[in-house]
C-alpha cells in the first residue's frame, strides 16, 4: 500500500479546498406526479473533500459535460471554489476540464488578470486505477449501497430526491470523525459539519415512522420514512466499522479512562449519536478490558466492548 497522497495530510484554508469527484448511479426518477409519468435516468454527482471528508450531494440529469458544470458551478455557489478537483478519467469530467480550459484561454484577453489565473486545477487519476480514488469511492458506497435498498420500488420526483439526497448528505456529514477536545466532561465529537457550518448538524425532531405501511403514508411521510431508513442502515454500520478487531494475532486495550467513546444504542433519531466519556473499567480474569461504566447525558451507563466504538485520537492518526 502506498502513502497517502500530500493533499490529504496539508490542513486546507477552508472545506472543499481540494475536492475529489466521482458519479454513483443511475437511479430512476419520475418526471412528474401522477399517472402517466415517465421514468428517466439520473445520477448522483459527489464531491468529497480531502481533509475534512465533508461530502456535497448533486442531481444530476446525465453524463455530459454541460450537466457536470451545472452541477459544479452549483456545489462552487455553496461551498466555494475548490484549488484543485480530483477525479478518474469519466468523459464528464474530462469534458468539463477542457471546456472551462478553453473558456479561460479564449477570453483571457476580455478578463482580468487577476480572474484570468484564478482557475481550478483539474488532476485525472490513471485509467482503470480506481483504488487510486479510494476517498471518493468510499463516499459513493456510503451514499448509494444503502439508497439503492430503501429507494427500492419508489421513484421520487426530481424534488423529491434532491430533498432525500440534501437530508442523507447532513447525515452523512454528522458522523463523528474524533474528540473536540481532552476535557473529560465535554462529549462533542469533531464531525465534517463542523468544518462546514461551525457546529454539530442536527435535525428537527419527527415522529418515528420507519415501521409503517407505505400504503398509508402521504408522499411527504414517505421522504421521511426514507431518511429514517438510511440513517438505521448506515449509522449501524458506521459504529461497525469503528471497532477494530483483531482476532489471534494481538489485541489492543483501547478502552481507556477518559476516552470519548460511541455507544451503540438502537432506534435512535436521525443525527443523534449517542456519546460518553469512559469514567470506569472492569477487567476481566485474564486482565483484558472488556467491560466499562460511561458517563453520557442521560447519566452513567454499563456497557460491554462489543457495543462501545472509541473514537480515534490525534496519536492514531499519525
Amino acid at each position: 500500500m502506498g502513502n497517502l497522497p500530500q493533499q490529504r495530510l496539508l490542513p486546507g484554508g477552508y472545506p472543499f479546498q481540494c475536492t475529489g469527484v466521482d458519479y454513483a448511479g443511475p437511479i430512476m426518477a419520475a418526471s412528474r406526479q401522477g399517472r402517466g409519468c415517465k421514468l428517466i435516468k439520473v445520477y448522483i454527482a459527489i464531491f468529497v473533500c480531502f481533509t475534512t471528508k465533508a461530502i456535497h450531494l448533486e442531481v444530476v440529469s446525465d453524463l455530459t459535460s454541460n450537466k457536470y458544470l451545472l452541477a459544479l458551478f452549483r456545489f462552487i455557489s455553496r461551498r466555494g471554489k475548490p484549488d484543485d478537483i480530483y477525479s478518474d478519467n469519466g468523459t464528464s469530467f474530462v469534458g468539463a476540464c477542457n471546456e472551462l480550459s478553453k473558456f479561460l484561454k479564449t477570453n483571457c484577453d476580455s478578463l482580468s488578470e487577476q480572474l484570468a489565473n484564478d482557475g481550478i486545477k483539474f488532476h485525472f487519476i490513471p485509467a482503470y486505477s480506481p483504488h487510486y480514488g479510494g476517498l471518493w469511492e468510499a463516499g459513493v458506497k456510503s451514499t448509494k449501497f444503502h439508497l439503492r435498498r430503501v429507494l427500492g420500488n419508489c421513484n421520487l420526483t426530481f424534488e423529491e430526491l434532491n430533498t432525500t439526497l440534501v437530508q442523507i448528505e447532513a447525515i452523512l456529514n454528522s458522523r463523528p470523525l474524533t474528540p473536540l477536545s481532552s476535557d473529560p466532561a465535554d462529549c462533542t465529537p469533531l464531525t465534517p459539519g463542523h468544518f462546514l457550518i461551525g457546529r454539530p448538524l442536527t435535525s428537527l425532531p419527527r415522529h418515528d415512522i420507519k415501521d409503517h405501511s407505505t400504503a398509508s403514508l402521504s408522499r411527504f411521510q414517505r421522504i421521511e420514512q426514507l431518511r429514517q431508513h438510511f440513517w438505521a442502515r448506515w449509522s449501524k454500520e458506521f459504529v461497525s466499522e469503528l471497532q477494530h478487531r483483531t482476532k489471534w494475532q494481538k489485541g489492543n486495550d483501547t478502552l481507556k479512562l477518559g476516552a470519548l467513546v460511541v455507544v451503540k444504542e438502537d432506534h435512535l433519531p436521525p443525527l443523534k449519536w449517542r456519546l460518553g466519556r469512559v469514567i470506569a473499567v472492569h477487567p476481566g480474569s485474564d486482565g483484558i478490558v472488556r467491560v466499562a461504566d460511561i458517563t453520557t447525558s442521560v447519566g452513567v451507563i454499563r456497557r460491554a466492548f462489543n457495543r462501545i466504538c472509541p473514537l480515534p485520537v490525534d496519536a492514531e492518526f499519525g
